[in-house]
């Protein structure tokens, strides 16, 4: 039999809690997130104290936007407590795109990503992995710098899609990479993408990520879209990039977004990460958690999860409320 993460959500007597917590767990191991960034060991061995705390049926590399930047050549602030950023802009120019060239799966820190996905899929119980990697249009952005690649949709979109098509044949290869590590899927980020217009989107976004599906998708291997900053008005540009999982933020409105949806095309989302995960207190978590089961609650393709990337630091208590609430 194949083995589906799509067919195991919709063949689930329950729904599934998947949020997206990495750096949450670095204290259950006395790590730091640069701990995490820079070393597989530690990033694999965090996954493994938040598995065994929650019994997740699904574990995930960290979600990082800038190791696949950092392959490019862009220059990287890394800290103890927060997740690495690009500073400045690598490539400011027509002449500059040309000459960029397209790194190798395993270049600088993607190999961190590669070998903790090999380490989780070899986790007892074989759960679920899930690899997480940025998208094309959020990583060309961070390579031109992201306000000016929004300005270049309209002023230079022969070099925009330069940029694009260099972003996904790296890309491209990066998730296969994965694949052959033993990833079930990936977790595809493009918020950037998420600040164009729905013409916008399916021009610059959906257009490439459909290429990256056709070349890697497969029933056993599952492309998740994430766009923390769509709208209920980008839901057709996002359908057009043909995947068979989104996963959503804060301003999606996850009702909507499922009524629109085909029934075996899986929505995540969307309890905000800051406001809820980070800055509430347990009981309100509960709450949340309870408020969006009732509201999903007849649509067996919902997985309840978190808008984006739950932040460094946040209450283990919460996190437990989470899954508390989820359970009952």
């Amino acid at each position: 039999m194949i083995r589906s993460f799509p067919q195991f959500v919709l063949n689930a007597s329950r729904p599934l809690g998947l949020p997206i917590v990495t750096y949450p767990g670095a204290p259950l191991r006395h790590a730091t997130v640069r701990d995490m960034v820079t070393s597989a060991s530690i990033q694999a061995d965090v996954q493994a104290a938040l598995h065994e705390r929650y019994k997740t049926p699904v574990v995930l590399s960290a979600m990082d936007l800038s190791v696949e930047s950092e392959a490019f050549g862009c220059e990287i602030k890394m800290s103890d407590h927060e997740i690495p950023t690009v500073i400045g802009r690598h490539v400011t120019s027509r002449e500059t795109a040309q000459k960029l060239g397209i790194p190798q799966p395993g270049d600088a820190r993607t190999s961190v990503y590669l070998d903790t996905v090999n380490k989780l899929a070899n986790f007892p119980g074989h759960p679920w992995v899930l690899a997480g990697m940025i998208g094309p249009f959020s990583l060309a952005g961070r390579i031109f710098g992201v306000s000016e690649a929004l300005g270049l949709t309209l002023e230079d979109p022969d070099l925009t899609n330069l940029l694009l098509e260099k972003s996904t044949r790296f890309l491209t290869a990066y998730a296969q990479a994965f694949k052959k590590a033993g990833a079930d899927g990936i977790i595809m980020a493009e918020p950037t993408a998420g600040l164009l217009s729905p013409r916008g989107m399916e021009k610059f976004s959906s257009r490439y990520i459909k290429e990256i599906i056709t070349a890697v998708s497969e029933p056993q291997f599952t492309i998740m879209v994430h766009n923390c900053a769509a709208k209920s008005l980008h839901l057709p540009a996002l359908l057009a990039a043909g995947a068979s999982a989104y996963h959503f933020g804060a301003p999606m409105d996850i009702p909507a977004a499922l009524a629109q949806m085909p029934k075996d095309t899986l929505v995540a989302g969307n309890l905000d990460p800051a406001a809820i995960f980070l800055r509430s207190q347990p009981a309100d978590v509960r709450a949340s958690v309870a408020g969006l089961l009732a509201s999903t609650s007849s649509h067996p393709n919902f997985i309840l999860s978190s808008g984006c990337d739950v932040p460094p630091g946040t209450p283990l208590a919460n996190i437990d409320a989470f899954y508390e609430a989820i359970a009952q």
